[in-house]
């Protein structure tokens, strides 16, 4: 089964740059490897993150931290999704 998880933050303003090299970091760093990783910049300085994994649901993996509150407006968010497959 492949799982999804998605961590999404907005910098401070003037600070996207830097949350972005944050998280791609903090990816990198991730205690095991997810079958693939994408980041992306979206407007306003939002930086989101999606990791894959073959794994169960309910299965503990490894994901991003909140970074320092220099970084960030408001808490991180995330989000989990189980593959249903394709149409």
């Amino acid at each position: 089964m492949t799982v999804a998880l998605m961590w999404e933050a907005r910098a401070v303003p003037g600070r996207g740059a830097d949350l972005l090299a944050w998280a791609e970091e903090r990816a990198r760093e991730l205690p095991r490897r997810p079958v693939r990783r994408e980041t992306f910049r979206a407007p306003q300085d939002r930086v989101l993150v999606i990791t894959w994994w073959k794994a169960p649901y309910d299965a503990e993996l490894p994901e991003l931290p909140e970074p320092e509150s220099t970084l960030v407006t408001r808490a991180v968010h995330r989000w989990r999704f189980e593959s249903l497959g394709s149409v």
